[in-house]
């Protein structure tokens, strides 16, 4: 059995009913053998950046995992694909997308993930919901960074 790794992972979704995508994900999430949900920020609303369609609903949540990352990244696959995640084109607007931020301190290069997410950085609706549930990971030069982008916290 693998020691546990804290890992963060981001939700959005932008087309049907994205908050009830939303919840149905982390539902997925809490039954996934392997891993244990441990935080989730509020819901953001967001224009989309690099895209297009409607505004995005945005969350992170924190998971401890027993899961490597490659395997977690297969899980997250699954999900995105249960909720008729399509990839006709890059940054397409989508029923859910699911996207591992970090994974405990590692750093991976590899075809099929990078982490930490290469473009995190410059996300304020990855950025603002990862700082509320874990304000340690954000450094506050990458929330001044982003700060001109159009997001709201949800209630």
């Amino acid at each position: 059995m693998r020691e546990p790794v804290t890992a963060y992972l981001a939700l959005g979704a932008n087309l049907g009913d994205a908050r009830a995508a939303l919840r149905v994900a982390v539902q997925r999430l809490r039954q996934t053998a392997g891993i244990t949900l441990t935080a989730q920020s509020s819901f953001y609303a967001s224009a989309p950046v690099d895209s297009s369609g409607p505004d995005y609903i945005n969350a992170v949540v924190a998971v401890r995992t027993e899961l490597t990352a490659p395997a977690l990244l297969c899980c997250l696959q699954d999900i995105e694909s249960s909720a008729g995640r399509e990839r006709p084109y890059r940054n397409a607007p989508r029923t859910l997308d699911l996207d591992l931020l970090l994974y405990g301190q590692g750093q991976i290069s590899s075809l099929a993930l990078t982490v930490p997410h290469p473009r995190m950085w410059q996300r304020a609706f990855v950025l603002l919901p990862l700082a509320e549930i874990a304000p340690h990971c954000v450094p506050q030069e990458h929330l001044n960074a982003v700060r001109d982008q159009d997001i709201t916290r949800l209630s």
